[in-house]
């Protein structure tokens, strides 16, 4: 079982490196490249939505929307794309280069969480 979950995180760690080298491709269509950015963008942000240590479901942004993402995505790229962005980022992976961190992602994420936040204390606020 340990086994499989490494090979499947093997697996959508080299697809987001694939998305992430297909969207930079003049080929990709914009929308491809749009929703891949945000694909790719969530899986290398350093903060999730919902953060791993809530149980159950702080993993399960990671166990649905990075796959999810990632196939639907996969879809909407020219197959030629693909296969020369999966050669790119098997290449990279085998250069064990640092997984790109996308700061921007987590900035988005961070505002999402501080305006949940401000909604959640408002709320509070006007009950009293």
């Amino acid at each position: 079982m340990n086994q499989k979950w490494k090979q499947q995180l093997n697996y959508l760690k080299r697809e987001a490196y694939t998305l992430y080298y297909a969207c930079q491709d003049r080929k990709t269509p914009w929308y491809a490249k749009l929703l891949g950015a945000l694909v790719v963008a969530y899986a290398f942000s350093p903060i999730d939505l919902i953060p791993d240590f809530i149980p159950i479901i702080g993993f399960l942004d990671d166990l649905l929307i990075i796959p999810l993402g990632v196939f639907f995505v996969s879809k909407l790229i020219p197959k030629k794309v693909m296969e020369l962005s999966r050669e790119r980022a098997e290449a990279a992976i085998l250069a064990d280069d640092a997984k790109p961190k996308n700061w921007i992602a987590a900035a988005c994420i961070l505002l999402i969480w501080l305006v949940f936040a401000s909604l959640v204390i408002l709320y509070f606020l006007r009950k009293l």
